[in-house]
């Protein structure tokens, strides 16, 4: 059922492109009464919107506590009739000053913002210096050490493709299997910052986080550069080192298949837009 013919019935599926800062959240998902989430916050505030009625979401992706977006979806069904103006500016002016919608769209019934996604991709963005940072301290993950970027591209190399990322993966990961795709991985370095961008069709518990700490122990000189394949091929997450701070990660981008046309918008996070070769979608 095509969103005209949804429209026609009074049912409307609407996704919503959603950004936001985690550092005081307990990650995306509802938690229990009273703990901060993105998921909960949204819905009271798109309610409001909607004159009350309840508004249930689903994501693309479940953020972990602390983790950030600038490209999040979601989608939920409502009887209730807004414009697409309505529902993101409604929206912002009920929602806390570090969330935003950025867009909405009317979706066809078979729309899933989870299970129609083909591929996600993220953003974990290092402060390479010697001295902690005063300004974006919970927007960034600070490394003391410096950091060889060109050790950190060669170890790099070993995950894109399709493998087996059982030891990149937390010991409460609810995924069924834990093979996984990578489809590119990049390192990029502007000044002090290094970003790790990183596409695959799906990812496992902290899978993120712990490729960047295997790839910082490498780039600052205290394991070989042949150390990433030897912990991919071990299975096991205690080889893996310790999992990195979750302030620098970001969730950018969500791929769907081209017949939703979804609104696309530069690559986040924000402070990075002005850099061409790291703001393209």
């Amino acid at each position: 059922m095509s969103a005209a013919e949804m429209a026609a019935v009074g049912i409307y599926k609407i996704a919503l492109g959603v950004e936001y800062r985690g550092a005081r959240y307990r990650g995306f998902q509802r938690q229990r009464d009273g703990v901060p989430s993105i998921q909960a916050s949204l819905e009271k505030a798109l309610s409001k919107v909607a004159g009350g009625a309840p508004v249930t979401l689903s994501c693309a992706g479940r953020t972990d506590a602390l983790v950030h977006a600038s490209g999040q979806v979601v989608h939920f069904d409502t009887t209730v009739e807004r414009s697409m103006h309505a529902w993101v500016m409604g929206a912002n002016m009920n929602l806390p000053g570090d969330i935003s919608v950025t867009w909405a769209k009317a979706m066809p019934k078979h729309f899933d913002a989870r299970f129609c996604a083909m591929a996600r991709r993220y953003r974990y963005v290092i402060y390479n210096d010697q001295i902690r940072p005063a300004h974006m301290a919970e927007e960034v993950t600070w490394n003391h050490r410096p950091l060889d970027i060109e050790r950190m591209r060669e170890a790099a190399r070993v995950f894109i493709g399709t493998h087996d990322f059982s030891a990149f993966r937390a010991r409460q990961c609810q995924a069924k299997s834990p093979i996984k795709t990578v489809h590119h991985l990049e390192l990029l370095q502007h000044g002090r910052f290094i970003v790790l961008d990183i596409r695959a069709n799906a990812f496992l518990h902290h899978m993120v986080r712990n490729i960047a700490g295997v790839l910082m122990t490498i780039g600052a000189g205290e394991r070989p550069v042949e150390w990433a394949g030897e912990v991919l091929a071990t299975g096991v997450r205690r080889t893996g080192g310790v999992t990195a701070h979750p302030y620098g990660l970001y969730l950018v981008q969500v791929d769907y298949p081209a017949e939703f046309e979804l609104p696309t918008r530069y690559l986040g996070p924000h402070f990075l837009s002005g850099l061409r070769d790291v703001a393209a979608p």
